[in-house]
């Protein structure tokens, strides 16, 4: 079975015992992991740690909250440097990072498809078309009273600033995504949503500059793609958008998933993959 996750925020001690209990249902079970796992390294490695060891192949592409450098953080590391210690953390326990090459899931029928784990933050292209830079769409959400913490807390060395960085992310996840031979089908995992059509569903959609970038929209309508996986928002959901699924997984923090009275969590894709489930939120499972 292929399951996937998003937004674990285990620093909550509630969604930490929720990790904790997650088991697979067969030996053959991979496991998706579109980024937040934690800000602090040790909860990082206690999740990779533990998933690693019961799930045949575990797949993660970071989160924002991954790269935050806070206050109390230990690791002190910035931007790119803080990136490459956590893909480092993964490569130790076999897990694979969207610095790796492209591996194939087989599925029940037999056949495989392509698992390919991208990372490539945002450039504030999801903003308002009456906003004519970056800056002034910042300042329109701090007006309205919306800020992300990243603002504060996410760096991005050697890179002057977030947009360069997304765009050498957005560079090289464009060649590799190339590379792929045509013919394969393809699951798309990403922490932030490839199209702006999700964004709709914000309760504040000047956050939305925070959330992904026009320039990625191409990917998810390529030859192949029959699943994007992604997070960020908090907002478990699935849409079609030009006839591929595009899957929202997170858990979220404890206030969203018990305001839901959610009792369910890992999210099965194989039945998307071969059009036989009819996927709602609430028929998301936890293997516990």
């Amino acid at each position: 079975m292929l399951l996937a996750i998003s937004d674990l925020h285990v620093s909550h001690a509630t969604n930490r015992a929720i990790v904790d209990s997650f088991r697979p249902a067969t030996p053959d079970d991979w496991l998706l992991l579109a980024g937040d796992i934690a800000e602090q390294e040790s909860d990082f490695t206690w999740v990779i740690s533990t998933l690693s060891q019961r799930f045949a192949q575990v797949v993660w592409t970071p989160g924002n909250h991954e790269l935050w450098c806070t206050p109390k953080d230990q690791l002190k590391l910035p931007g790119v440097p803080r990136y490459e210690h956590l893909v480092n953390i993964c490569r130790q326990h076999n897990v694979l990072t969207p610095e790796d090459e492209f591996r194939h899931y087989r599925r029940g029928n037999g056949t495989t498809v392509t698992i390919a784990p991208i990372f490539t933050l945002y450039d504030y292209s999801f903003r308002n078309e009456a906003d004519y830079t970056a800056e002034q769409a910042i300042e329109r959400a701090r007006r309205c009273g919306v800020i992300s913490s990243d603002e504060f807390f996410l760096k991005t060395y050697p890179h002057r600033n977030i947009v360069d960085w997304c765009r050498e992310r957005i560079h090289y996840t464009e060649k590799r995504l190339n590379a792929i031979p045509e013919g394969e089908d393809i699951v798309l995992i990403s922490h932030f949503p490839l199209t702006r059509k999700p964004l709709e569903s914000l309760r504040n959609r000047e956050f939305s500059i925070w959330c992904g970038s026009e320039k990625t929209h191409p990917w998810a309508s390529r030859t192949g793609v029959r699943l994007v996986v992604y997070g960020h928002l908090h907002l478990p959901d699935l849409d079609y958008i030009h006839d591929v699924a595009h899957l929202e997984v997170s858990l979220g923090y404890p206030r969203e998933w018990q305001a839901h009275g959610r009792k369910s969590y890992l999210v099965p894709l194989d039945g998307l993959l071969e059009h036989t489930n009819e996927y709602h939120p609430s028929s998301m499972l936890i293997r516990g």
